[in-house]
């Protein structure tokens, strides 16, 4: 919860979440989560675990929409989570704190932090809008090569050019929309064409295109 309540004292968040009505649940690990509470105007906060939110296509394929670790946010303002075609998956034992996105606007409580915890909301918003346009380039690329590279090259921020992919292959495809099996073949592809290095979950470009 570390960007939700930055700069909020502790003792200030509990009061906040308990003003905020909030409701803190468990879950282990491969459940379909929220189901009672999947509508519009809902926030969610991951205190700890790893949440996926997919979306399945009409041939029944899962799309990884969002992949969620430690104080990361989701919800309606980020995810048409009230969908069917959407549901939202504990990938291991996690706990999720849920609020209705009303109870944040119309509060009208005099509590330390709101102020804070309202510029929090509109920062963590604003990320994610970056995060969901650029998963929309880099699946909207006509082919997984390019899908592959286009992910690479925004993984890859560091000097060297490397990064440790942060989930499996078969997600990863997912992620991307598309095969795995195609995907493994345009891997190996790209790394026997000397464009790329992996080296277990560690993956470098050597060579931008």
């Amino acid at each position: 919860m570390n960007e939700l309540f930055n700069g909020i004292e502790d003792t200030d968040k509990i009061r906040l979440l308990q003003a905020l009505e909030s409701i803190t649940s468990r879950y282990e690990k491969n459940k379909i989560i929220l189901s009672s509470v999947k509508r519009d105007n809902i926030v969610c906060i991951v205190s700890y675990g790893h949440i996926q939110v997919v979306r399945y296509d009409k041939n029944g394929n899962q799309i990884i929409l969002e992949d969620l670790h430690d104080g990361d946010m989701f919800g309606s303002i980020t995810s048409n989570i009230a969908s069917r075609s959407v549901d939202i998956i504990s990938k291991e034992p996690s706990e999720v704190i849920t609020f209705e996105l009303d109870n944040i606007i119309n509060f009208n409580i005099d509590v330390p932090g709101y102020d804070q915890l309202l510029k929090n909301i509109l920062n963590i918003f604003i990320v994610k809008h970056k995060e969901v346009r650029t998963h929309l380039e880099i699946v909207s690329k006509k082919t997984i090569r390019d899908k592959l590279l286009a992910y690479f090259r925004t993984m890859s921020k560091s000097e060297n050019r490397s990064f440790i992919l942060p989930m499996s292959l078969s997600n990863l495809a997912e992620y991307l929309a598309t095969n795995r099996s195609a995907m493994s073949r345009e891997l190996k592809a790209l790394k026997d064409e000397g464009l790329i290095e992996i080296k277990g979950k560690k993956i470098k470009i050597l060579y931008y295109m």
